[in-house]
């Protein structure tokens, strides 16, 4: 067997420079740009650039003591550390920056670890307890205590249904996390690492969430059914101590372990052998598949870390070959029986199926594969009717009975039956308001600031106001509602309640509470005699309430009447967001085909506008069950088939859908919306046959990322161009907010910031789809593909991949879309120059240039920023070399079989996406922006020099997506 030379370098040093072994730790981030090391021996953290080598780590110094545990999220935007100082810290990802302290223990921190969707982290160490804690607004969900000694390793599988966790005396535990209980308890199957802290019991869940490995007790790794906690094999070979770290690679072939000896081996889990073996001089404490590449990232535990590449041999499978998609959450039984079942169900008629039957049918049992033919004959003939299938042909025979005999009826016997089956309009409903339950607490608003709560009691109710973060909002005293409130809505400033009307004179109530005044007495209600409020709103100075007669009523946060408008149909609901209110209505009865048809409108209410009006699309069958404002202040709806659209200003305004939930979802699971943002969804995850939340306990926020209902691609790159269709989208709404920021004469930095940023990761992006297309022989694509590109180092780094990839033809090509664009650049900066020849003619000259086509819009500016910082910095070693750069042929630069080292570092800096210096030669070339206002030529010239913010030209590569 080859032996593999791996290199380790010193990354952590004692803090006492002791020389004592400590227990360090790796992990990778989702794609692959970053690791991170820790040592529980020193108390900074180390992020290292994997695309860079030569480049020092940063070191993250927030804790008092060494660092015991790291965890990254699934969505590689957060970290979490644990420390001896007993704290866990959670920080920004990459960036590194400190976010908060999540929690505290009174013992040492041993483990960490996310669940799937990063919304909940599980911690724990000497105390006796695994904290739950709730990454959203950082309460603790649960604590789950059964342990007997610290627990040093923690592990929650892909499906996020269980979590295992160990301890050092050898016991694991699992934990069913919707009870908090615990499901089985294995004592004594792994090693007692006593007292030696730099030995820890480690755990880890297969990628697909069927198999357990932990260390055994003879030197071997022990692997456990996920269901039963059965022993279903055992891996022994090459170590000769215990094992004291283990880690799956990202398909779940191979199983990378360390142990006491010194060795880590590399195992194929089908064979149960074997297929890689190294010595190292030290301990190895911890290991880390790289998640796109056939790489094991490695520490010791003396603080020094190195990466093992190919260790996998080209001959056998890729460890990043066939990854499980976790999204499908697992495997269900009867998924060929279901799709007959519909089937069948089509070749009838829809309203052969009532309302009730889907509440009837059992959801499908989630059971192993391997488990199939037991349960089969488990299943008796109920059970296979519950199904539906015979019912289904049995309800469409009666169907056809019913109607032979209904033909012999009269016409009033017909109109009457046609009328009972109308499809009926969907009933008005508040946005994060759950049904009233009896004897139990319920949701009158939820949103993503806080939610209000209230429970009945004999003749009155009693309401409670939280806030998510409890920084951000103020502590509001609870309340005794004796109106019996029954909707409301929550921003920043107040709450509005509203119930349905009530008593002799069939009256309906509307009360507005600030949560702070100047004033005594700043609470105000009204009475609408004979009208019953459906649905409330508010906004940043106003509170809205509809009505059953069709009324809009806008009043002031103080009480003042100011508007009532006449809707043009019964409202289904309404939302607020700063100055716009949105309000959905019924624009017609239902389709014959059970279609709700809506309609949504936009008020801005300060300004007495309507900036939007339009149908509200909805998936055939579905009623609307959320809608409002993103976090931006995008307006959003969601119907109960789980799709999720967005309102976009593109193609004269069109709803994009960015999520479906079937391709998320389990079978037995409901997503309840709770908001948004410009990348992920907020929601709470919902068992079936549930549809809403219970108050208590209390619910965990699940965040879900976007993902459009793109078609299966020939490339099988579905993930990258979902990418590149959400950076656009964030681009251009960026893009947006700087032109009217800038119209306003706000500052603008911070955005110009985010969106070269965008720009850097959308290259990104493109750059691996070129990469796809040319693998998969799909040679226009990729030259489609280079003209989307916004950076010139981006078209330079995509012609040194195609010329890596031996496609001449291709480099010719992207060349040529290179050199056509710096002439246009160039051409344009010499029309830019002529109105800065004369003052006196400045601003006829400004007018007739505004008025022309080949003008670029205000957008390429985006980076310029960014651009001039860098360029500052580099100036004085690269300005000359690119002076020079400049008027050599880029042909040649490709073709050329040999690179100096200058070359070399350009490449490296290309394809580890560190874009965004401008040439010296361009810099110095400039031109002033001809459309400023500016009274002489000095003023023209020093803002030629010190202002890049107007305009960029030397980034021409974004013009024709603004165009």
């Amino acid at each position: 067997m080859k032996v593999r030379q791996v290199k380790l370098r010193e990354i952590h040093k004692s803090a006492n420079n002791t020389g004592r072994p400590s227990f360090c730790s790796v992990v990778w981030d989702q794609q692959g740009f970053h690791s991170v090391t820790a040592s529980s021996s020193d108390p900074s953290i180390a992020v290292h650039n994997a695309l860079i080598a030569s480049c020092p780590p940063k070191l993250l110094r927030n804790h008092r003591d060494g660092v015991t545990a790291i965890a990254m999220s699934p969505n590689a935007t957060c970290l979490a550390s644990g420390s001896i100082d007993h704290s866990v810290k959670l920080y920004k990802f990459p960036g590194g920056d400190f976010e908060t302290n999540i929690t505290r223990f009174t013992l040492p921190i041993r483990a960490l670890a996310f669940n799937k969707s990063g919304t909940l982290l599980a911690a724990a160490g000497d105390d006796d307890g695994i904290k739950l804690i709730n990454t959203v607004d950082g309460t603790i969900s649960k604590v789950l205590k059964a342990h007997k000694g610290p627990v040093t390793g923690l592990g929650f599988d892909p499906q996020s249904e269980y979590m295992a966790s160990i301890d050092s005396t050898g016991t694991v535990i699992y934990w069913e996390l919707q009870s908090g209980s615990t499901l089985h308890t294995l004592k004594g199957v792994a090693p007692n690492s006593g007292l030696d802290l730099s030995v820890m019991n480690v755990l880890s869940w297969s990628p697909d969430g069927r198999m357990l490995a932990v260390p055994g007790v003879r030197n071997d790794v022990v692997v456990y059914d996920k269901d039963t906690a059965e022993k279903l094999f055992s891996l022994r070979g090459e170590h000769t101590q215990p094992i004291c770290a283990l880690a799956w690679s990202p398909n779940g072939k191979y199983l990378a372990t360390s142990g006491l000896d010194k060795q880590v081996l590399i195992w194929d889990v089908d064979r149960k052998q074997d297929i890689g073996r190294h010595k190292f001089d030290e301990r190895i404490t911890c290991l880390a598949w790289k998640p796109i590449d056939n790489v094991l990232a490695v520490i010791d535990c003396m603080g020094r870390y190195g990466v093992w590449e190919a260790v996998i041999p080209s001959s056998m499978k890729s460890p990043t070959e066939d990854v499980p998609n976790q999204s499908n959450n697992g495997l269900l039984l009867f998924d060929e029986d279901e799709e007959e079942g519909q089937e069948i169900s089509t070749s009838g008629s829809l309203s052969d199926l009532g309302e009730d039957s889907h509440e009837e049918s059992k959801p499908p049992s989630r059971k192993r594969l391997s488990k199939q033919s037991d349960y089969l004959k488990d299943l008796g003939e109920d059970d296979i009717d519950d199904f539906g299938l015979s019912p289904k042909v049995e309800s469409h025979k009666k169907a056809r009975r019913n109607h032979s005999e209904s033909t012999d009826n009269g016409n009033e016997g017909l109109r009457s039956k046609l009328s009972s089956s109308r499809p009926k309009m969907q009933e008005a409903f508040q946005p994060g308001a759950t049904p009233v339950q009896p004897g139990k607490r319920r949701f009158l608003c939820y949103n993503m600031l806080g939610a209000i709560t209230t429970i009945e009691y004999d003749g009155y109710s009693h309401i409670e106001i939280d806030f998510h973060d409890t920084s951000r909002g103020p502590r509001v005293p609870s309340m005794s509602d004796h109106f019996g409130f029954t909707m409301a809505s929550l921003n920043e400033n107040g709450s509005v309640f509203a119930n349905p009307c009530k008593g002799e004179k069939n009256m309906s109530t509307l009360m507005y509470r600030p949560f702070s005044s100047w004033a005594n007495n700043s609470e105000w209600s009204m009475r609408l005699e004979g009208e019953e409020v459906k649905v409330v709103a508010l906004g940043t100075t106003w509170v809205a309430a509809i009505t059953n007669l069709n009324l809009l009523r806008i009043f002031t946060i103080g009480g003042l009447q100011r508007h009532v408008l006449s809707l043009d149909g019964p409202v289904v609901t309404a939302s607020g967001f700063k100055d716009e209110l949105a309000i959905v209505t019924h624009a017609s009865d239902c389709l014959p085909s059970n279609e709700q048809v809506l309609e949504f409108r936009v008020l801005n209410i300060n300004n007495s506008s309507q900036p939007l009006r339009g149908r509200l699309p909805l998936s055939p069958g579905s009623n609307l069950t959320w809608f409002g404002f993103s976090e931006e202040g995008k307006l959003s709806s969601y119907d109960s088939k789980g799709v999720l659209r967005v309102f976009t200003s593109e193609y004269g305004g069109s709803w994009l859908p960015l999520f479906s939930s079937s391709k998320e979802k389990k079978s037995d699971e409901n997503y309840w919306v709770v908001g948004l943002n410009a990348r992920q969804l907020f929601c709470i995850v919902c068992k079936s046959p549930d549809l809403y939340p219970q108050v208590l306990p209390k619910p965990v926020l699940t965040l879900l990322n976007f993902s459009i209902p793109l078609a299966s691609s020939d490339l099988g790159a579905e993930a990258l161009e979902n990418a590149f269709i959400l950076n656009d989208m964030h681009l251009l709404q960026i893009q947006r907010q700087i032109e009217e920021m800038d119209a306003a004469g706000l500052d603008t930095s911070s955005l110009d910031d985010e969106a070269f940023k965008i720009e850097t990761a959308q290259d990104q992006c493109i750059l691996r789809l070129i990469g796809s297309c040319c693998h998969g022989d799909k040679l226009v694509r990729a030259t489609e593909l280079v003209k989307h590109l916004s950076l010139e180092k981006s078209v330079r780094g995509a012609i040194k991949i195609v010329t890596s990839l031996k496609l001449p033809n291709l480099a010719e090509r992207f060349n040529s879309i290179l050199e056509e664009r710096l002439l246009n650049d160039s051409k344009e900066r010499l029309q830019t120059t002529v109105p800065n020849s004369n003052c006196n003619t400045s601003s006829s000259t400004e007018k007739i240039k505004l008025s022309g086509n080949d003008i670029p819009l205000p957008a390429p500016k985006l980076s310029a920023p960014t651009f001039l910082k860098k360029a500052k910095t580099q100036e004085g070693n690269v300005g000359i070399e690119k002076t020079q750069e400049k008027h050599t042929p880029m042909v040649d630069d490709v073709e050329k079989p040999k690179k100096t080292e200058a070359e070399t570092a350009a490449a490296t800096e290309v394809n580890n996406m560190k874009v965004g210096e401008t040439p010296k030669a361009q810099q110095s070339h400039r031109p002033s922006n001809p459309f400023l206002k500016r009274s002489n030529c000095q003023d023209i010239e020093k803002k030629e020099v010190d202002q890049v913010k107007p305009h960029r030209p030397s980034n021409p590569f974004l013009k024709k997506s603004v165009k």
